[in-house]
């Protein structure tokens, strides 16, 4: 079988990026007996210059890099889209897998299609994704447009799968579930490691900290995070710190990073948050590693991958109940209703204060995580591909 990929995606540091390098990464591994001919811009490859046997890459010349020109405010030019619908059809493959609907393109009439969608958080909280009437316009009619042209869709949990289907009127029956795992990166480091880490970006020998990872953005709630910190600081002998993990320029996603500097000069913790901007991987499992707790108390997650990154850490995890990260991470954290400041900051409380309780969570986590695999989502995905060009 002859698959196409859409691998534009791949350039992106967020988590859909994540999610199209590793599941390809395992994809190709499990299948060698299938040929991957991936489709992408010169920056998608620099970024991921996946090599092995069974595939093939097609760099297609285009005046703007996808992962760049698909932000929350702007739109891709109907000439590059063309550019890459005319390389697949030329290509004519058995079957075209598009690991993102963010970089989705207007795919060769007929041609049989798997697409992702992660959540259906654009759609349910569209004001907090999308800034403009305009931005909101182009998203649906991109998804929609996915959506008639793919035979099957492709999700990341059973929990995204039931929004999909009930916000978005897919029927159940078009949806199959590859569920996320953490990268290979991702395990506990020494305590040593974890302090030193900390250090350098700015938190004291002997404070404890907590972390979030992620963009900063409206439907992600940093601003009920940046409150409850800053009553638990109040309150505590020893505060705690907070590294907010994540790139605060050049995000295509709509961001407000004003507002939350502002509210933390509102709430006088300046001194105790620290942005640290993009962290690696190996930098990033010390910090997870010796956290109170990795924070994610968004308004929706289709998977929640930060979170599992860091439970396979050996860090507990405050996080949203709408995720399927309290099934996926069942007894290693906390997990508190959107919007709920009260239960967020008694959560960060008992993690900070409990240690045993937090002991338990952490061991939890760590189990819960390892049990998660890119090689089974491979799979899923694999049926579906299998499926879709029957």
């Amino acid at each position: 079988m002859v698959v196409g990929v859409d691998v534009t995606c791949w350039a992106n540091a967020r988590g859909y990026g994540r999610f199209a390098r590793e599941l390809m990464a395992a994809l190709v591994a499990l299948a060698p007996e299938h040929r991957f001919v991936c489709f992408g811009d010169r920056r998608a490859f620099e970024a991921f210059p996946l090599a092995a046997p069974n595939v093939e890459h097609v760099v297609v010349a285009l005046d703007a890099s996808p992962t760049l020109a698909a932000a929350a405010d702007g739109a891709r030019s109907p000439r590059d889209m063309l550019r890459l619908t005319r390389a697949v059809w030329r290509s004519a493959p058995d079957v075209f897998f598009s690991p993102s609907v963010y970089t989705y393109f207007p795919l060769p009439p007929g041609q049989r299609a798997v697409v992702t969608i992660h959540d259906a958080i654009a759609e349910r909280f569209p004001e907090l994704t999308l800034p403009t009437p305009r931005a909101r316009l182009f998203w649906r009619l991109k998804v929609g447009l996915a959506l008639r042209q793919a035979r099957l869709v492709l999700t990341v949990s059973e929990h995204a799968k039931r929004d999909i289907a009930r916000v978005l009127g897919v029927a159940p029956s078009r949806i199959r579930v590859a569920v996320e795992a953490p990268a290979d990166a991702y395990f506990p480091t020494t305590a040593d490691e974890a302090t030193a880490q900390a250090r350098a970006h700015g938190v004291p020998h002997g404070a404890p900290w907590f972390t979030y990872v992620g963009g900063f953005n409206p439907h992600k709630r940093l601003d009920l995070i940046i409150r409850a910190h800053a009553t638990i600081a109040r309150e505590s002998s020893r505060p705690p710190h907070l590294l907010l993990v994540g790139a605060t320029s050049g995000d295509v996603f709509h961001g407000e990073t004003g507002k939350l500097r502002a509210l933390i000069a509102e709430s006088g913790t300046e001194g105790l948050v620290h942005w640290t901007g993009f962290v690696p991987d190996e930098s990033l499992r010390a910090l997870h590693t010796g956290a109170i707790a990795s924070l994610l108390p968004s308004e929706c997650e289709g998977f929640g991958l930060p979170a599992v990154e860091a439970a396979a850490c050996g860090a507990p995890v405050i996080a949203t109940t709408e995720s399927p990260l309290p099934e996926l991470l069942a007894g290693g954290g906390l997990f508190v209703t959107p919007g709920d400041l009260e239960a967020l900051t008694n959560a960060m409380r008992r993690m900070l204060s409990d240690a045993p309780f937090r002991q338990a969570c952490a061991a939890s986590a760590l189990g819960a995580a390892r049990a998660l695999t890119w090689t089974d989502g491979a799979r899923a995905t694999l049926d579906a591909l299998v499926e879709a060009a029957a």
